[in-house]
């Protein structure tokens, strides 16, 4: 009753509730497992981010970063699963990436990935899903009619001299019967097992449903609202229920030992492992990216963004328009970061990606912004009408009509996943930027 209880808040009040009874997961500590160990490495939600954008220091994730977590236990000892949802939508920047993931994975040896009802739906529509067994072990709790999908998958390790097996599952308590769960654990008599369900939806009755009629399944994981992961419930009852997180923040560990006694079950540990800047980058992966870079570039992504037209026949006119009545403020802010924000891409090669461009430049969005390099250059950077609003008629009539209001301001890029200091530090950042005479006289740009 008290799991039940505490997942109805976490339904109701969000997967912040739940991490804040968690606090923050635990710094990742680079230690390897005992002989008498193994491991279960559990990621998902990537969503599309195959690694953190790089604009501010100290961001979590990065698909080139996971094998350092994954090569502190042997392969021998250790079950990689994916619980999917690869990416955010069917958009042609993440069909790419659906593309690069599924190789990434490949790469990275995972042993199963649990596809969700969109990834089915997007790579079975466009045939994405062609060959997919060939990469890894794939489950799914449907069968579809282009692709004969298992529920489970199961790997057997020796722990301590003995047999063990492992098996995940998926599974839609929507469609099935929670009694029918015996049917894909069983197993031979008096081996032990880890017993793994991964859920495709969940509602506030079904882990106490799993829980009082399937106590056979030892972990229950379920659908991500957080990019943290997020315990929930009492970790040292079973199942144990817990959410991976999203955008590959974060790599779930279970350490699972031997019992104390024989017929007791397998002993876990849970642990959230931040994927830290500070790990090494695999080189496969690195070159990876490098690929999604390039066919990004060569589908001319950037020039295809969708732009809406400005009210009023409104145009960007770009920040050297306003040089001439406002030099103090131009001159001050060519010395800061903003006005050299499109060489920040340029440096690591991402200036032909529009997820990045976006905020590196003025107006993207609309039809008289920035387009590309070539065709709109004098709008590279952050700029004056990035903050002040479309300069044209401002421009024309020498400064009579005055600015429109604004149509982007600092949270729309200074995002918790891009800027993640940003919030709490609102006036260091300001002081960054300050570009106005002080104390401000009239006329003077503020």
């Amino acid at each position: 009753m008290k799991r039940f209880i505490i997942f109805i808040c976490i339904l109701t009040l969000g997967a912040s509730c739940g991490l804040r009874e968690q606090k923050r997961a635990p710094k990742y500590e680079k230690e390897r497992l005992s002989a008498d160990a193994l491991a279960v490495f559990l990621t998902g939600n990537e969503l599309g981010a195959l690694k953190p954008c790089g604009c501010s220091g100290g961001q979590l994730g990065g698909l080139n970063r996971r094998q350092a977590v994954f090569d502190t236990v042997p392969a021998e000892k250790r079950l990689i699963v994916d619980t999917g949802s690869f990416v955010k939508s069917d958009s042609d920047q993440d069909l790419i990436k659906y593309h690069i993931i599924i190789q990434a994975l490949q790469l990275l040896d995972y042993d199963v990935v649990s596809l969700s009802e969109k990834d089915i739906e997007i790579g079975g529509n466009l045939g994405l899903l062609d060959g997919i067994e060939s990469a890894f072990n794939v489950i799914n709790p449907h069968s579809t009619s282009e692709m004969n999908i298992p529920a489970k998958f199961t790997k057997q390790f020796s722990l301590k001299g003995r047999t063990v097996l492992f098996t995940v599952a998926a599974f839609d308590p929507a469609s099935t019967p929670v009694e029918q769960l015996g049917e894909l654990f069983a197993s031979p008599s008096g081996v032990p097992t880890l017993n793994i369900l991964i859920l495709n939806h969940s509602d506030p009755g079904t882990i106490e449903s799993i829980a009082g009629s399937a106590p056979f399944i030892d972990c229950l994981i379920c659908p991500s609202e957080s990019d943290e992961p997020a315990v929930i419930g009492d970790p040292d009852e079973r199942p144990l229920v817990f959410s991976v997180g999203r955008f590959g923040r974060y790599v779930c560990g279970l350490k699972v030992t031997a019992p104390a006694r024989v017929g007791q079950p397998l002993r876990l540990v849970f642990k959230a492992l931040e994927v830290e800047e500070g790990l090494s980058k695999n080189d496969s992966m690195i070159r990876l990216y490098e690929d999604y870079q390039q066919i990004v570039k060569d589908r001319n992504l950037l020039e295809k963004h969708p732009r809406f037209a400005l009210s009023n026949g409104l145009e960007y006119t770009g920040s050297k328009s306003c040089k001439s009545c406002h030099e103090y403020e131009y001159e001050t802010w060519s010395g800061n970061p903003h006005a050299k924000a499109y060489s920040i891409l340029e440096q690591v090669n991402s200036q032909f990606d529009p997820e990045c461009v976006v905020c590196h430049v003025i107006g993207m969005d609309y039809e008289s912004g920035f387009i590309s390099q070539q065709d709109t250059g004098h709008l590279k950077n952050v700029g004056c009408e990035n903050c002040h609003g479309p300069g044209s008629e401002h421009v024309l009539t020498a400064g009579a009509t005055e600015l429109t209001k604004p149509k982007s301001t600092c949270i729309d890029c200074h995002t918790p996943e891009h800027s993640g200091d940003y919030a709490a530090n609102k006036d260091a950042f300001m002081e960054k930027i300050r570009h106005w005479r002080e104390p401000n006289a009239a006329g003077n740009v503020k």
